[in-house]
């Protein structure tokens, strides 16, 4: 059984008009960033600009030199930073021991090191100074008890997070009473209460529109290494803007929204990381990137170079400390076999994911998909460390939430596990699913789209069919979203100076990333030729189970045909060489021993069809989140109340298609009352409609108490373990009060009281969500038809 075949669809929006054309040509004449491209037609890039809203000549001369932009400082981060600066200081006039604690991904492991270099500056290292991170393998991410008491036993007594520690309060309630203080830096979600620590600096704090607002763990850590430069501006021996290369490779590596900020750090980043190959200031970092053949000038070398190759230690090895010394130590001998090393790890990476995804695909096999909203699968010999990778593949190919588990060996309590990941697709929020089984679950955590968790074994089959029975209502949902086209090409444009013309082009707009992703180009009646293929070599000359396929793409419109790959796939899935399809590509440039090759990678490839054009409204999604413009257009659709997940937005956003309105994101932040309280206030209300013999409206209630209709619900369910039923009448209810002193089951009344205040909870979080989720997140459901990736 093979996966549904997706729609493909071209955007099309108005062609920008001649003048833009013209003016984006004349200021790539003038910059020196678009060398090469003098007196040369730049209509593709011009239409990509305009087609992503970059439709003025200051916010084009914004996005395309960093120069011309303004960075915000790290004062920004206002009282927070200020009390963490003063806690620095008492700290180095009193030769304490401060720790950093990381984290085992690409942007903790990046962040890790701009604090070790960082903090280095002005505290010794090793002495002073020394780092922390967990093991992906045995930890999970966040501050840990035992990690903290080895700490505490060597003497620490100043702890910095970095790309961790918002949600750790029961932690570092801990690390206080073992007489140590903490400092968090972070971008993931905040809490709800107030941390006991000296301060917290977390990208979340600011408005969804505020240049700071995407910056994820390794550049928050930056900013707070930028503010000590600036207390102490004469005893840093090393430039701040050195730390620069670390900072584009973390943010490009967790998939961050690249505006703002974050999109000038990337930029000035890659200049730095680009010099590396030359002047070797990082010699782990210039290693790195000769091994996966990439010269570091683009974000694409990070995102299929080095990021997935630090990611793939402690996927594979599960502890990556070593990687905080690859990218930061000045020892060549050392970094070279660090470097190895981590070469080694991603070449590993790649076999066990691929053995992982040969064995997930002989599951599915047996499955019976009709009748399978949710695939859930588990094997004991799984590596949990590509769990996620492998499901991400699953679950865009057949266009399922998909939840791979490793069977672990019994805990110490003599309890059996499951645990691993899980992704989600399209519109399904994937946090909402898998919570509303949190009573099957050991423990869980995530996003809409992607989660970890783990569960007692024996409770496996039941969360598969619960959770398969809990998405039936959402089963509309589950076509696949439509492969979306940016530009219609011909192999004459790609090949055009052999493929550096178009590359040099399109290069214009990077660094790509969310909210700029690159662009997918469909090139129609084409025919592939030459085709070959071969298993990926590890840098020691040994074969990976990992194919790729060598081939020629031809059209009619020249006959020089176009170098290309396609990865993780064999030569038998290419169409025969006489036959004419349609190819989806993507512009590439790599690095042989003749020099620079430029050519594509296929993305996706069918039999030639119409095309099928989905035409763009420009900007018709308006954030009003923060500041509600006292004058507003007369057509626009206002969405004044919060949703509470991807499936309420994506409703929201296809009614604004339907009508062909403007949709208004007004909805404002309020105030959330804690989950007892709205418990107390619902055994209120019955208590006094009992006594009045009054009937109430569901709707009313469930606005009285500021939730959903579905969570009032669970809240009915629980009322009828405390000694109430109802009656409904249409709409509404009436309350009866029961007698339950003969047949009180305390334990069933208090889950269900629990489920309750779990379902609030729940609730809150997702309003909370969708107060701050990125614009281009929901701009991308409503385009593409597919939630934004996950960051950090």
């Amino acid at each position: 059984m093979q996966p549904p075949a997706p729609v493909w669809q071209c955007l099309s929006s108005d062609p920008p008009p001649d003048w833009f054309i013209d003016w984006v040509g004349s200021y790539c004449d003038d910059q020196r960033l678009a060398s090469g491209l003098q007196g040369r037609s730049v209509a593709f890039a011009a239409q990509l600009l305009w087609q992503r809203g970059i439709q003025t000549p200051h916010h084009l001369k914004t996005f395309l030199d960093p120069d011309q932009y303004q960075p915000t400082p790290a004062s920004a981060f206002g009282e927070e930073l200020s009390l963490a600066l003063a806690r620095f200081e008492y700290a180095r006039t009193h030769q304490e021991q401060v720790w950093i604690w990381g984290d085992f991904d690409a942007d903790g492991i990046t962040a890790t090191a701009v604090l070790w270099e960082g903090l280095g500056q002005f505290f010794c290292q090793n002495q002073q100074l020394h780092y922390f991170i967990p093991n992906r393998l045995t930890d999970s991410h966040g501050l840990s008890r035992q990690g903290l008491e080895q700490i505490a036993d060597q003497g620490g007594q100043l702890i910095v997070t970095c790309d961790t520690g918002s949600s750790n309060r029961a932690e570092i309630e801990w690390a206080q009473t073992l007489g140590m203080d903490v400092i968090v830096t972070d971008h993931h979600t905040l809490p709800d209460y107030p941390l006991p620590v000296v301060a917290m600096l977390n990208s979340r704090v600011f408005p969804g529109d505020h240049p700071l607002a995407h910056l994820s763990g390794v550049a928050v850590a930056y900013k707070l290494v930028e503010a000590l430069y600036e207390v102490w501006p004469n005893q840093a021996q090393q430039p701040l803007e050195a730390l620069l290369d670390l900072v584009a490779i973390g943010l490009v590596a967790d998939l961050v929204q690249l505006q703002g900020d974050c999109r000038y750090l990337t930029q000035r980043g890659i200049d730095v990381l680009r010099q590396q190959t030359q002047r070797r200031t990082r010699p782990g970092v210039a290693r790195l990137l000769e091994l996966c053949k990439r010269s570091g000038n683009r974000p694409m070398d990070i995102s299929l170079g080095v990021g997935p190759r630090i990611n793939a230690v402690s996927r594979i090895q599960g502890d990556a400390r070593f990687c905080v010394e690859l990218l930061t130590s000045h020892n060549p001998q050392r970094c070279e076999a660090l470097a190895l090393e981590t070469e080694l790890a991603n070449s590993r990476r790649k076999a066990v994911q691929q053995t992982v995804k040969q064995q997930v695909e002989a599951k599915l096999a047996q499955l019976d998909l009709s009748t399978t909203g949710v695939i859930v699968l588990s094997d004991p010999q799984w590596a949990v460390g590509v769990l996620g990778l492998v499901a991400g593949e699953v679950a865009q190919a057949w266009g399922r939430p998909t939840i791979l588990l490793a069977e672990d060996l019994p805990q110490q309590e003599g309890v059996a596990l499951a645990r691993g990941s899980a992704r989600s697709v399209g519109q399904i929020d994937l946090y909402e699913l898998v919570q509303s089984q949190g009573h099957l679950l050991h423990r869980f955590g995530g996003h809409p789209f992607a989660a970890g968790l783990s569960l007692p074994l024996e409770n496996l089959p039941l969360f598969t069919a619960a959770i398969n029975q809990a998405i039936r209502p959402r089963l509309p949902q589950f076509a696949l979203p439509p492969l979306v086209a940016d530009l219609r090409v011909t192999v004459a444009d790609l090949s055009e100076m052999g493929g550096k013309a178009l590359f040099r082009e399109l290069s214009l707009l990077e660094p790509y990333g969310m909210g700029n992703r690159m662009p997918l180009l469909w090139v129609q009646n084409c025919w592939f030729k030459g085709a070959w293929h071969d298993n990926v070599q590890d840098c020691r000359g040994g074969f990976v189970k990992y194919s790729y396929t060598k081939f020629k793409l031809h059209d009619a419109t020249t006959p020089v045909g176009i170098a290309g790959i396609w990865w993780g796939h064999a030569r038998h899935e290419l169409p025969d060489p006489d036959e004419v399809c349609d190819a989806l590509v993507k512009m590439e440039a790599r690095l042989t021993q003749q020099g620079w090759q430029y050519g594509v990678s296929l993305e996706a490839v069918r039999p030639a069809q119409a095309l099928e054009v989905r035409q763009v409204q420009a900007n018709w999604i308006l954030d009003w989140r923060q500041n509600i413009p006292e004058e507003q257009p007369s057509s626009v659709r206002m969405v004044q109340t919060c949703p509470a997940s991807w499936t309420e937005l994506n409703q929201l956003l296809q009614s604004g298609h339907e009508a062909g309105e403007p949709l208004a994101l007004a909805f404002q932040p309020v105030t959330l009352r804690s989950s007892a309280e709205c418990w107390r206030e619902l055994v209120g209300i019955a208590k006094y409609l009992v006594r009045q013999h009054e009937d109430v409206a569901t709707d009313e209630l469930a606005a009285q108490l500021g939730v959903r209709v579905f969570t009032l619900e669970v809240g009915l369910s629980a009322l009828k373990q405390c000694g109430f039923d109802w009656q409904r009448s249409g709409d509404s209810l009436k309350f009866i009060a029961l007698d339950l002193s003969a047949q009180v089951d305390a334990l069933s009344r208090k889950q269900a009281i629990q489920q309750f205040l779990v379902t609030v909870q729940e609730e809150q979080f997702q309003q909370r969500y969708f107060q701050a989720v990125p614009l281009a997140f929901i701009e991308a459901a409503g385009k593409w038809g597919a939630t934004a990736p996950v960051g950090g």
